[in-house]
């Protein structure tokens, strides 16, 4: 926690900020290892964690290498937290219009996201263990999809089935606001939709079934799709397939230390782009993962971000077609100092069912 301390601050001190305060509970938890209810406070004399009292016990078992200060929830709160920072310039994360208010009047505090986002970009060696962990068991889960998708079973039913057994071996969804389920499990024309919401249909034979694994393990998350054949598809579906399998690999070998983010995503779509199939891919090649589903660095068009050593990204080109079908492959990766480190290790073959 020490030097995820010294980075920050080093991020903040480059936009004038002597001091950050994470207020959001994935940043709360990258500086203090407690994820709840809390604020926490980073300056050059140490990380200070202030909690209401009915997480202080909590706090005071799961935080690392910080000062737990209790406190009751709302105004006092928010008063214990102006007291610890009344001598300091304050970046933080809060983007709670009148928390900020309140807290204005009492200390000087710049509401800027990019020091933490900065940090949290470059992964330590546990991250990367944790990450790792966690593609591990989408892994799992997809050999399990492959025991259980028949015809008959609808996306909900297997959603259930899939979330079950995930939280058997540690790992929790995630809660979006913008979705109503945890999981993306699209048949059919279904697939056609990127971020399908689940719903009763029950697969057939010859669907398409898109199925992308976003879960949460120790913190951290890892993210992957695969989309298997439920009996043998048509000649299209299994071009497209091809294409999209292809298409992925172009951008996986492209995803190197030194390429830009927008280099990658040119890598995808030209492949894609060049049979025909370019309208049809219609979402960026990718994104960050770490405490966030979607996080930086964004891999999409003219995106001159660099890509560097130790971020974790994924890489989920995809070819869309309304009212027939959809195909996305995507993997969690690890850039390292040559070839991408790729985490999730269930065949991205057509797996026919």
């Amino acid at each position: 926690m020490k030097d995820r301390r010294s980075r920050i601050l080093q991020h903040a001190g480059q936009v004038g900020c002597d001091a950050v305060a994470a207020f959001e509970p994935e940043n709360v938890f990258y500086l203090t290892g407690f994820w709840g209810e809390a604020i926490a406070v980073c300056t050059k004399d140490g990380t200070k964690l202030i909690a209401p009292k009915l997480e202080y016990s909590r706090a005071l078992q799961s935080s690392i290498d910080c000062d737990v200060i209790a406190t009751e929830r709302g105004s006092e709160l928010l008063s214990t937290f102006a007291e610890n920072t009344k001598k300091n310039k304050v970046c933080t994360d809060c983007s709670d219009y009148s928390t900020i208010e309140q807290v204005k009047k009492k200390t000087n505090i710049k509401v800027d996201t990019e020091p933490f986002f900065l940090t949290r970009r470059i992964k330590d060696e546990k991250e990367m263990r944790i990450i790792t962990k966690a593609s591990h068991i989408l892994d799992r889960l997809y050999e399990i999809c492959t025991e259980q998708i028949r015809v008959g079973l609808s996306e909900r039913e297997l959603q259930a089935k899939l979330v079950f057994e995930a939280m058997k071996m540690g790992a929790n969804p995630p809660s979006y606001k913008s979705t109503l389920n945890p999981l993306i499990i699209a048949g059919g024309p279904n697939g056609a939709l990127p971020h399908a919401e689940v719903t009763d249909r029950k697969f057939k034979n010859k669907d398409m079934i898109v199925v992308d694994l976003t879960l949460r393990h120790a913190g951290y998350i890892a993210d992957a799709t695969r989309t298997f054949a439920l009996g043998t598809p048509g000649q299209e579906a299994m071009e497209v397939y091809e294409l999209v399998k292809e298409s992925q690999k172009a951008g996986l070998d492209a995803a190197k230390p030194g390429a830009t983010c927008g280099q990658v995503d040119a890598a995808c779509r030209t492949v894609i782009e060049e049979r025909g199939f370019g309208k049809f891919f219609i979402h960026s090649t990718g994104h960050g993962i770490g405490l966030d589903v979607h996080e930086p660095p964004w891999l999409r068009s003219k995106n001159a971000e660099v890509l560097k050593p130790a971020m974790a990204v994924t890489v989920e080109p995809g070819i869309y077609l309304e009212g027939k079908f959809g195909v996305r492959i995507e993997d969690s990766i690890l850039v390292t100092d040559g070839r991408p480190k790729i985490l999730n290790r269930f065949t991205k073959d057509l797996v026919i069912l």
